[in-house]
C-alpha cells in the first residue's frame, strides 16, 4: 500500500513545502493539497517548489475541478510540471464543492466532469482532444504522463470513475462504505470492458496518532462536516432511504443545518457539531499506532492501494513521523 499526505495550501507556502519534505523523508509517496482558489493559496505554484525540493514525491490536487480551471489549462499546467520534474504528478478531480460554491457557482455536472477526464489526460500526454467542438493538441508535450483520479460517492459518480478514471478517490475510511463503493467502481470498470485492477483505489481521511481520543475526535470532527456537503447533495438527488446510497452514509446528516465555507476543512468548524463521535471513529483513523495498523489492514484487504492522510490538526508533524516510524514499514513490499 502506498501512503500520501493531504494538506491545505495555507500561508506561508514554505510550511506546506516543509511538511511535504517531511512526508517524503518518512516514506510517503504522494503529496496532495486542497484546490479552492478563494480559500487557500494557489496549489500549482506550491507544487513547483515541492517538486524542486523533493526527489520522488508525486504531487496533485485533492481535488481540482473542470471549471475553475478549464481542461486545457489544467493539462498544460500539469504537463509543465512534468516536463520540469519528470512525470511526478497526478490529477485528482471532482465536481468542485468549495471551489465552486465559494465563488457563487454550483458544482459541475457529472457530464462535464466525465468529459473533462479524457480531455485533460489526452492533452497532458500530448494527444489531440476536443475542447467543446474544437480539436486541439499541445504541441510541445513529449513523453508526458498524467493519471487522472476521480473523487466520488454516489452511484452515478462511482460508475463514471470505474468507466473513465485511472483512479478512484474516496474521502472517508469506513470499511463498510469502502467495500460498497469499491465494488461499484469495479463493476462499472468490468461493464465498460476494462480491467478493474487498472483503477487505483485511494482512501483519504484524517489520521491522528495519539492516546487522547476525545481530543483527536475534536481535531477531526470537521471532516464529517466536509463529507456532509457531498452527502447532502446525494440526499437531495436520491432522497432518504432510497436504496441507491447506503443509509450508513446518509443517516448521519439528519440534523445538519447550515454550512459556512469560511471554516471549511478546519479543526473547530462550528458547522460540524452534528457529526457524532461514532461517525468520526468510522470515517477517520484515530488512537495509537496499533489502531491505525488494524484499520489500514482492513482497508488493504478490501483493495485499497493508497491511504492519504489528512493532516489538518495540531499533530501534523508527530502524526507524519509516527506513520513513518511505526506504520509505513508494516506495509513495505
Amino acid at each position: 500500500m502506498d501512503f500520501g499526505v493531504v494538506l491545505q495550501a495555507d500561508p506561508p507556502a514554505s510550511a506546506v513545502v516543509s511538511l511535504m519534505r517531511r512526508a517524503e523523508r518518512n516514506g510517503f509517496r504522494y503529496g496532495w493539497t486542497f484546490d479552492s482558489a478563494v480559500l487557500w493559496q494557489e496549489p500549482f505554484v506550491i507544487y513547483s517548489r515541492v517538486l524542486e525540493h523533493t526527489e520522488r514525491l508525486i504531487v496533485g490536487p485533492m481535488v481540482t475541478n473542470p471549471s475553475t480551471r478549464t481542461p486545457e489549462v489544467t493539462a498544460s499546467t500539469f504537463a509543465t510540471l512534468n516536463e520540469m520534474y519528470g512525470n511526478r504528478t497526478v490529477c485528482g478531480i471532482g465536481r468542485g464543492d468549495s471551489a465552486m460554491r465559494v465563488a457563487g457557482r454550483p458544482p459541475n455536472t457529472l457530464a462535464r466532469l466525465g468529459e473533462s477526464i479524457g480531455v485533460i489526460r489526452d492533452l497532458a500526454e500530448g494527444r489531440e482532444a476536443y475542447v467543446g467542438d474544437h480539436r486541439i493538441k499541445i504541441p510541445w508535450i513529449k513523453d508526458g504522463k498524467l493519471p487522472v483520479w476521480m473523487a466520488a460517492y454516489g452511484p452515478k459518480a462511482l460508475a463514471m470513475a470505474g468507466e473513465l478514471a485511472d483512479g478512484f478517490i474516496l474521502q472517508l475510511a469506513d470499511p463498510f462504505l469502502t467495500e460498497w463503493m469499491i465494488k461499484a467502481v469495479r463493476k462499472a470498470a468490468v461493464d465498460a470492458g476494462r480491467d478493474p485492477a487498472d483503477v487505483t483505489i485511494c482512501v483519504a481521511a484524517p489520521a491522528y496518532v495519539g492516546d487522547d481520543l476525545d481530543h483527536a475526535r475534536e481535531q477531526c470532527r470537521w471532516f464529517g462536516g466536509m463529507v456532509g456537503n457531498h452527502v447532502a447533495d446525494l440526499v437531495a438527488r436520491y432522497g432518504e432511504h432510497s436504496g441507491m446510497v447506503p443509509d450508513e452514509l446518509t443517516a448521519y446528516i439528519a440534523s445538519r443545518e447550515s454550512y459556512d465555507y469560511a471554516h471549511h476543512g478546519r479543526s473547530g468548524n462550528p458547522d460540524a457539531g452534528f457529526v457524532s463521535d461514532a461517525v468520526i471513529d468510522r470515517f477517520c483513523l484515530l488512537g495509537p499506532a496499533a489502531a491505525h495498523l488494524d484499520k489500514l489492514r482492513q482497508l488493504q484487504a478490501l483493495g485499497v492501494d493508497q491511504f492519504a492522510l489528512y493532516a489538518m490538526h495540531d499533530a501534523k508533524e508527530s502524526t507524519i513521523d509516527a506513520y513513518g516510524a511505526e506504520i509505513l514499514p508494516a506495509f513495505a513490499d
